[in-house]
């Protein structure tokens, strides 16, 4: 029904003879020249504004040819983007999609000297930045003499204050450029957890086919619940990713294509968003399982009135989280990464509460694979290395061929790094293939240990690393935030994970701790820092006398 020749996902060979999406948009400027035509529709819910999609489109037309006209910027030149999750981050990035550049939208968390180590890698010829982020940049700026756009903050020298420039013309439209499929769209970098970050560079035909993939998963969705694909309401989404990340474009593209609505958090409140759902009508929440979790336990007796979709992404969801779902609502979980431009496989429904492990199922375009370490295609049910290929995956990394290489197979396929099994088609993953812990030559999965401590109903959060030992090589290792109130310890917690698993996967060291557990922007947890952190408290309670 979704992808026979002619319907809605039909695949076919593209340019590499790969599959892609036979009809839709190739490139990202004809994918934002659509959404012109929803017109009064409210497109972007601020604290302090609201812009429609016609006040939306006519301001990125409006800084599409400030670009061409006045910066003088050509397609290929880049433009990064770097800001807090404000509504004119969206008209900043498809301006630079209208103006045929190559977008690079930066994580607004990052210092000064991370910001300089990603500028100097890029090249950008302007810098599109809030006044938070003006003095991360200030100095390379001035050094490189590249102009900027200053957002909800000052004009100073070498800035322009976007707010001081010209009103709109709507009737002007984008500017006269030619952007083909096979031009660069964006560079996007991965988030470094396990080195320096990498820029992942995705074609306008790899990102087109990114914003087909949750569409796609939207219709299989709607089939399993007995409905038509594409009918009733348009989505009201509270999309809580940050926006420089792969899993807010996922859904950003899902609701820009069907003209829904995206109500946007300056900071993440967990009391705040439940006020925003029930206050403009949010029928789908998108977050990390973390901000998810924290969403549920803030209902309490007000509800979440008329979500009716709780999509999860950027990190590991705990297996318990679909079984804390309310009835009514439905649980979507889902896999991709950078390198994937977003999520390409995703579970829903009645299968995901099924299977509360799993990632999901592909999309039409994407091929998956299960390897050995020769690169064999290992059977169903056996654990190997997950690889991807298809057509939102990335080019390679800009300007680093080593680590395109290293990343690809001649023939296309991406090594994600991660530990999975497929199953009938559906897939799991294990885990990370670096954070797997090898004790005494038996193979621990962190992610299943992980899952059995929130099994536990004190355990807010977990995670499960491997540290040194003289004889087995590794042993586990677990760091846990407890709910406030709770008093479960070290040997309760550990009596609890063997009731589940073998004895060789138990922790030998359970460490609880009060604050949060260090964890990047997109919710994962920054397991190099947690490793220093335990090795600290494990040889101090050994110097101490104290049992470890």
């Amino acid at each position: 029904m979704l992808t026979a020749p002619g319907a809605p996902f039909a695949v076919e060979p593209g340019p590499d003879g790969r599959p892609v999406y036979a009809s839709g948009p190739r490139t990202l400027r004809e994918f934002a020249e659509v959404t012109w035509a929803f017109g009064e529709r409210p497109f972007l819910v601020a604290e302090d504004r609201t812009y429609t999609y016609g006040q939306f489109f006519a301001a990125a037309c409006a800084l599409a040819r400030r670009f061409t006209d006045v910066y003088g910027l050509r397609p290929g030149d880049r433009a990064v983007v770097a800001m807090r999750n404000h509504p004119e981050w969206q008209v900043a990035f498809w301006a630079a999609q209208l103006a045929g550049l190559v977008a690079v939208p930066l994580n607004a968390w990052w210092t000064e000297d991370e910001f300089s180590y990603a500028l100097d890698d890029c090249r950008p010829r302007v810098l599109l930045v809030d006044g938070e982020r003006v003095e991360r940049v200030r100095a390379w700026a001035r050094r490189e003499r590249v102009p900027g756009l200053v957002f909800h903050g000052a004009a100073e020298p070498g800035f322009e204050r976007y707010e001081d420039l010209p009103p709109a013309d709507p009737a002007l439209g984008p500017p006269d450029v030619e952007v083909r499929p096979g031009d660069d769209a964006t560079i996007i970098y991965t988030s470094g957890t396990t080195g320096r970050p990498k820029g992942a560079v995705a074609t306008h035909l790899a990102q087109t086919g990114a914003a087909a993939n949750p569409r796609f998963h939207a219709a299989v969705a709607a089939l399993e619940r007995g409905r038509v694909p594409g009918t009733g309401p348009a989505p009201v989404s509270l999309t809580t990713f940050p926006f420089f990340h792969v899993a807010a474009f996922t859904s950003f593209y899902a609701v820009m294509a069907a003209g829904g609505t995206l109500v946007l958090m300056r900071k993440w409140d967990a009391d705040k968003a439940v006020e925003l759902i029930h206050r403009h009508g949010v029928t789908h929440y998108a977050g990390v399982p973390t901000t998810a979790l924290q969403l549920l336990d803030a209902a309490g007796d007000r509800g979440l009135g008329t979500l009716a979709h709780l999509n999860t992404g950027g990190a590991a969801a705990p297996p318990g989280l679909v079984a804390r779902c309310p009835e009514g609502v439905e649980p979507r979980n889902g896999y991709g990464l950078t390198e994937t431009s977003g999520g390409v496989l995703a579970v829903f429904g009645a299968s995901y509460r099924r299977f509360p492990g799993s990632v999901g199922r592909p999309t039409p375009v994407t091929e998956v694979r299960v390897a050995a370490p020769d690169g064999r295609e290992l059977p169903d049910g056996e654990v190997g290395e997950l690889w991807l290929r298809g057509q939102s995956l990335v080019r390679g990394y800009w300007r680093d061929p080593e680590a395109t290489a290293a990343a690809f197979t001649a023939d296309g396929w991406f090594r994600t790094g991660d530990l999975a099994t497929v199953r009938d088609g559906r897939v799991d993953v294990v885990d990370r293939l670096k954070d797997m812990v090898i004790r005494g030559g038996e193979n621990v999965y962190c992610v299943e240990v992980e899952a059995a401590l929130y099994g536990h109903p004190e355990v807010a959060d977990a995670a499960v690393l491997g540290v040194p030992h003289p004889v087995l090589g590794e042993e586990v290792a677990a760091v846990v935030r407890l709910r406030p109130g709770a008093t479960a310890g070290p040997a309760e917690l550990r009596e609890h994970v063997a009731r589940g698993l073998a004895a060789f996967k138990v922790p030998a060291h359970v460490l609880v701790q009060d604050g949060p557990l260090p964890r990047n922007a997109t919710g994962k947890v920054l397991k190099r820092d947690l490793r220093d952190t335990v090795r600290a408290r494990l040889s101090a309670g050994a110097s101490a006398g104290r049992p470890v």
